[in-house]
């Protein structure tokens, strides 16, 4: 159905919403990479042009993330999930231990594939509240390899906001839909990994941020794709890198400077959340069913007190132009992704026709 307005707000939660102004570079890009003749998706990956891409792309993280000199930064392929294997591939042995918090279905995917490779170990679970909580008082084993949490889960709509700095192991932690939302301190953490097509790009590219000391402890042969410190020592060229995915990233990365950086982002993340949870919880007809301490600034999900109503909101969400509201399939319900481009704008609209909806059905 064609929406009766004409702006739509972007909730998707992934691939999601980017600046209009990415978006204009980019498709310039496509025809005519900055005057050359040429379309970024056709220049070699091993010439000036794109080396300059990749280098400041790879200069903008360092410098949002305020990374010290043993943080490497790589951008590679395959998403979250070839990390899910990538990780344990390179830090841990068959033999040794990988404590997992189990905070939801990206937390489940990625312990899946750490049993393929050593011994896991549940340091916390929130499986028993159907993940809508973080777990809490951790239990982890003083031998383990390392620590893997995921930052904010975006089916479950819960996100970590007191980490365990002071574990006593590595902390590897997948902030896939969260990555630079907030202001943290990054150089805590040993291994970063994230999709871009959250908060930082087109999907195709994987950010990763390692800190090289971690790495060579392990006694497995790698494959040479797989072994981030082939990568590091290429300075994410090993192979032929995802171009376009990349020159997108760094032209939002540009951007997100531009608007003041992280703690710029977190202050408009707050405002939208706080505008967004306030509402709901003001409504009776909607109910969110995240522990309030634990609900995400980057994916709310919600419900209906009466779920007759639902097939009847989304259809007047969709004729107002809200794109991507429907929750999760393995869920239900409804969830608002508010990654960094999405403007305060959307979010209000969201609210008032929430508000709107209520009084009619109240």
């Amino acid at each position: 159905m064609k929406p009766v307005t004409a702006t739509l707000h972007n909730f998707n939660a992934g691939p999601s919403i980017l600046p209009k102004e990415v978006f204009e570079q980019a498709s310039e890009a496509i025809l005519d990479f900055n005057g050359t003749g040429l379309s970024i998706l056709e220049i070699g990956h091993r010439t000036p042009l794109f080396e300059s891409v990749m280098q400041e792309a790879r200069e903008l993280v360092r410098e949002l993330m305020l990374l010290d000199n043993d943080h490497e930064v790589l951008f590679l392929h395959g998403g979250a999930t070839t990390q899910f294997m990538q990780v344990p591939m390179n830090l841990l042995n068959e033999n040794d231990i990988a404590a997992y918090t189990e905070s939801g279905t990206w937390a489940v995917k990625a312990i899946k594939e750490a049993k393929v490779f050593g011994h896991v170990e549940l340091a916390g679970s929130a499986k028993d509240s159907n993940y809508t909580r973080i777990p809490r008082q951790l239990s982890i084993s003083p031998t383990a390899s390392y620590l893997h949490l995921t930052s904010n889960e975006t089916i479950a709509g819960t996100q970590w906001f007191d980490f365990p700095y002071d574990c006593g192991v590595p902390i590897v932690a997948d902030m896939s839909s969260d990555i630079l939302s907030r202001e943290l301190d990054f150089n805590k953490f040993s291994l970063i990994y994230a999709g871009a097509q959250k908060n930082m790009g087109a999907a195709g590219v994987n950010l990763v941020v390692i800190d090289k000391n971690i790495l060579g402890k392990t006694i497995r042969t790698i494959p040479t794709i797989l072994d981030y410190r082939n990568h590091i020592a290429e300075g994410s060229m090993l192979n032929t890198p995802p171009v376009f995915a990349v020159y997108v990233a760094m032209l939002t990365l540009r951007w997100l400077k531009n608007q003041g950086g992280v703690p710029a982002m977190e202050v408009r993340n707050n405002q939208k959340a706080n505008l967004f949870y306030s509402t709901l919880d003001s409504l009776p007809l909607f109910k969110g069913p995240v522990a309030k301490e634990d609900r995400s600034r980057m994916n709310a999900v919600f419900i209906m007190s009466d779920p007759s109503l639902e097939k009847e909101f989304l259809q007047l969400c969709t004729q107002e132009g809200m794109i991507g509201i429907k929750g999760h399939r393995s869920v239900g319900g409804f969830r608002v992704s508010m990654y960094n481009a999405l403007p305060l704008e959307s979010v209000s609209a969201l609210t008032e026709l929430m508000k709107d909806f209520a009084r009619q059905k109240g």
